[in-house]
């Protein structure tokens, strides 16, 4: 006796095969497909990444043997140019950045700030530090648009320093922790009609 195939649908339960509609198949197979071969895009995508890495740190050793220099740690970035300089890869390094709980009292800080100003904060500012204080779609605070904050110019309606900004900038910097760094790779391609190096873009949401 054959056995009736069956689906698992989104809560797990187990949907007999005729009660599936054509629409659902479609999707599914589609979703899957597609899906699959992102996969194998990004598979190619890591490949190349550790490649090209390799690659460019290999060139990096035979410059520096070639001028008797000794290799540290691999921190710092550098870039290598064709001949005519019409094409450039760069490897960078940057630090990840994020928060201690000292970000909290800088937000308490600026929050007795706006409700002392009243009506007479600029309604701009106010929408930019609220906005410094929301969470990215990974549930993290923006530490760029936080940092920003810093450098706006920022007094009483009446123009004078309110201390408990300054206290809340200095308790951003304290706040400040370098997590980790990130190693990235770019490629770049001079432009005939501009004469600017443009990223080759590999990241399909900015495509």
């Amino acid at each position: 006796m054959t056995a009736t195939k069956t689906w698992t649908d989104r809560q797990g339960r187990m949907v007999p095969d005729h009660l599936v509609s054509d629409a659902e198949r479609m999707k599914d197979e589609l979703a899957h497909r597609l899906v699959s071969n992102a996969e194998g895009v990004q598979r190619v995508q890591l490949t190349f990444k550790k490649s090209a890495m390799d690659e460019m740190y290999a060139a990096k050793a035979l410059l520096f043997e070639k001028y008797g220099a000794r290799i540290g740690g691999q921190k710092g970035g550098f870039g290598i140019s064709s001949f005519d300089g019409s094409a450039e890869v760069r490897i960078c390094v940057a630090d990840r950045i994020t928060f201690g709980p000292e970000l909290q009292a800088a937000k308490a800080l600026i929050d007795e700030c706006i409700e002392s100003w009243a009506e007479g904060a600029d309604p701009n500012i106010i929408v930019l530090i609220n906005d410094a204080f929301q969470v990215n779609k990974a549930g993290r605070i923006d530490t760029k648009r936080v940092l920003r904050l810093q450098k706006l110019p920022i007094r009483r309606p009446d123009g004078s320093q309110d201390e408990r900004w300054e206290q809340a900038m200095q308790a951003i910097t304290d706040a400040l922790i370098v997590d980790d760094t990130a190693t990235y790779i770019r490629f770049y391609r001079r432009n005939d009609r501009t004469g600017a190096m443009d990223l080759v873009n590999l990241d399909f949401s900015s495509l």
